[in-house]
């Protein structure tokens, strides 16, 4: 008897419209909707957790456009591989044939180089680029390619959606279908999959052969008895990895060395890329520590720049040392609450003039308007500051700013006194 294709597979989505998720980029009127509607796509990078459809959409953008689709995956293929594609592009483009589009899953695995080898096919338009990564592409995709594609971000899967695959699931395959299959509940299945749809397709796969042979419908119990968890202590690719690097980041922030470290400890075992952790370290860093520390933020760099270098295992001793010194830094998150209140304000009031003693004035013109009048230049005055208003009047009572009650912070709290007076009265 042959084998039948995997369920994920038999219900990869035929057309558009049946693509589940991504309204915000894919949905009629979006961005990516309209620019199949005008047949013409830029080269674009997929940005999203595993399991939310980047290869299917990249397939559906292709059928949709009716263009050849060529397709590498950044595990298995290098330079060689790249070559051959962009010379049947090549080609293709003197016979007057359509744009190819090239696919390129993981593309954050492909070194400089072989994402070099793009630049050219990508600038001169002989392939449309797409590219899905699970990482942000700012770190994993150098920056001249970066600039040439337009970088989308595919959601995690909500609860509603993936109930919604499962069901259509039921009632459209062309085996299930004819079967009278019930879900009755859908957590364990949902918390399992870890919103990662093709997860939840094999695992649905697995529990109705089971449910069809013993006659029973999908309950929570059914799944938990008849799939075989074994799930490892530490995934890095489903909800657990959330679950950990939060305890990690929060174990941190909440001055305890031992339980940062343990955390730490759960992603090296786990397999977690070091350089993410180092990311986290580094945000961590400006975010919860600050000014209260700002050597925190020198050895968080040091540390991210030198993980790149070293790798595991020797990566891990730098890992440590600087989360313990993170953990055991004085705290403030002074600098974050203060660029929060900042956007906040200017999301309300982005369009205010600014002032015109602050206002540049390169022209006889500018100058003749009082571009730069009344201009204090504070290194001409004693101890280089002189009183004098850098904000839009409307916002001159703003205080955006308010540091952290920590060694360091009073300091900088003191000498704002001691200059603004009562304008900065801490």
């Amino acid at each position: 008897m042959a084998t039948r294709v995997p369920l994920a597979e038999r219900m990869r989505p035929k057309n558009l419209a049946d693509y589940v998720g991504q309204k915000h980029i894919i949905g009629e009127g979006a961005v990516l909707w309209n620019a199949i509607e005008q047949q013409s796509i830029p080269s674009m990078i997929l940005w999203g957790p595993p399991g939310v459809g980047k290869t299917t959409l990249a397939l559906l953008i292709s059928k949709a456009l009716d263009r050849p689709f060529y397709s590498l995956s950044a595990i298995q293929s290098g330079v060689k591989d790249v070559r051959e594609v962009i010379e049947k592009a090549e080609q293709m483009r003197q016979f007057n044939q359509e744009q190819p589009i090239l696919f390129i899953d993981e593309i954050h695995r492909f070194s400089k180089s072989q994402q070099d080898s793009l630049l050219g096919a990508v600038e001169r338009g002989t392939v449309t680029l797409i590219g899905a990564t699970t990482e942000n592409p700012s770190f994993e995709v150098i920056s001249a390619l970066l600039s040439r594609c337009q970088v989308y971000v595919l959601n995690e899967l909500t609860k509603d959606e993936l109930i919604q695959i499962v069901d259509h699931v039921l009632k459209e395959d062309e085996f299930l279908k004819e079967e009278d299959l019930k879900v009755e509940e859908y957590e364990a299945i949902l918390q399992l999959s870890g919103g990662d749809a093709r997860k939840l397709l094999n695992i649905l796969e697995l529990v109705s052969q089971a449910a069809l042979h013993s006659k029973q419908a999908i309950t929570n119990e059914f799944v938990a008895q008849h799939v075989q968890q074994n799930r490892v202590r530490y995934d890095k690719t489903g909800e657990q990895h959330y679950d950990i690097i939060s305890a990690f980041i929060k174990s941190i922030r909440g001055s305890d060395p031992n339980a940062a470290v343990y955390w730490l400890a759960r992603m090296i075992e786990g397999g977690e890329d070091p350089k993410f952790i180092a990311r986290r370290l580094l945000i961590l860093a400006s975010e919860d520590v600050g000014n209260a520390n700002p050597n925190a933020l020198l050895l968080a760099n040091n540390c991210f720049q030198a993980v790149n270098v070293i790798g595991w295992p020797e990566s891990r001793i730098i890992l440590s040392q600087t989360v313990v010194y993170l953990a055991c830094s004085a705290k403030s998150n002074a600098s974050y609450e203060a660029i929060n209140k900042a956007q906040a304000i200017v999301r309300k009031t982005g369009n205010l003039s600014v002032p015109l003693h602050l206002r540049n004035a390169p022209t006889k013109l500018m100058k003749e308007l009082n571009y730069g009048a009344e201009y204090m230049y504070a290194h001409a005055y004693a101890g280089n500051f002189v009183e004098q208003e850098y904000l839009p009047p409307e916002l001159a009572e703003a205080k955006l700013y308010e540091p952290g009650k920590n060694p360091a912070e009073e300091k900088m709290r003191a000498a704002l006194h001691d200059k603004w007076k009562g304008k900065y009265g801490y």
